[in-house]
């Protein structure tokens, strides 16, 4: 778990989001419990339940129902990965081995599809009918733009098509965590709109951080390999902002053109991109966003929640480069 500072007003209602959570395998058959422990227990950080709970105590949403809202918004995560992990081919995850590394295809499917179920429930269980929209619309933009990336030409480098994958992957979920709490809280449509521009900008700088991290760090620590969008054919904004400030560099000229790049010349073009400034300009980039996001919160009234989101949204762009 992430530092206490960023819970410690919500820190309580944590373990009820999991325990709601785990109690959607109840009656059902006994490897859903067991899926659902497993990827419990698997790491992670909560951060989409933490920034639902927290704009929702903030605004004031009733406990019951921003506990099954953070429910579902963290099982709709989840459910996501699960298909992923499958989709990607990954077999680790956190440093864990991830459901498809142990079952079928077919069983990890399936499994992805009862969590999918379950957290459409939960959503219908808050009784917002905006909410169950805004939660349908967020699986559809998230599906699509796996569909998108899984349809597109690899090496693409185009940062409108890199900010809608982003948005797609990550963001929108961030958003939709801030929104439909406020949707929840007896608040205006201007409160509405100011957390749900905080929860994208925090989304985004989330998920550039992330691809920053996919250079920086090691396989150990990533438990997955490292410059893995690279082997996927995806370029993320450290590899853009490297194309953009060396136009002329063989390796990546090479990549465009024939759109394949093999282990070494991953390793050369992972070499390149880490000796040059373009990770720091990505990280400046993630900082920026976060810095709209926090400018938007401070029209709302000081809380001991807005606080903890103002640090939360500081932790996404100070986690370790």
């Amino acid at each position: 778990m992430i530092e206490a500072t960023f819970t410690a007003p919500i820190e309580d209602r944590i373990p009820l989001v999991e325990e709601r959570m785990r109690a959607q395998a109840d009656g059902h058959h006994p490897t859903m419990g067991a899926a659902l422990h497993h990827l419990l227990t698997s790491g992670g950080k909560r951060i989409r339940v933490i920034v639902t709970l927290l704009t929702g105590k903030m605004l004031g949403a009733e406990p019951e129902r921003l506990i099954t809202l953070a429910a579902a918004i963290e099982s709709l995560h989840t459910a996501t990965l699960v298909h992923d992990d499958l989709i990607d081919g990954a077999l680790i995850r956190r440093g864990i081995p991830t459901l498809n590394a142990q079952w079928s295809p077919a069983a990890t499917v399936l499994t992805g599809d009862f969590i999918f179920a379950k957290a459409a429930k939960l959503a219908a269980d808050t009784e917002s009918i905006e909410v169950m929209k805004l939660f349908s619309e967020t699986l559809a933009t998230i599906v699509n733009g796996e569909i998108t990336q899984l349809f597109s030409s690899k090496w693409v480098a185009n940062r409108e098509n890199y900010y809608r994958r982003i948005y797609a992957k990550t963001a929108s979920l961030f958003e939709t965590s801030t929104t439909s709490a406020a949707l929840l809280s007896n608040v205006g449509n201007d409160v509405v709109r100011i957390v749900k521009s905080f929860g994208y900008e925090i989304g985004m700088a989330f998920q550039i951080i992330d691809d920053i991290l996919d250079f920086t760090s090691e396989q150990t620590t990533m438990g997955k390999p490292v410059a893995s969008d690279l082997r996927q054919g995806l370029i993320t904004l450290p590899a853009l902002y490297y194309l953009e400030t060396h136009p002329d560099d063989a390796e990546m000229k090479d990549i465009l053109e024939s759109n394949f790049c093999d282990e070494n010349c991953i390793n050369l073009l992972l070499s390149s991109i880490r000796k040059s400034g373009a990770i720091d300009q990505a990280h400046e980039e993630a900082r920026q966003s976060v810095r709209r996001g926090l400018k938007e919160l401070t029209k709302l009234p000081a809380s001991p929640e807005r606080k903890a989101l103002e640090d939360l949204a500081v932790y996404i762009v100070d986690r370790e480069i």
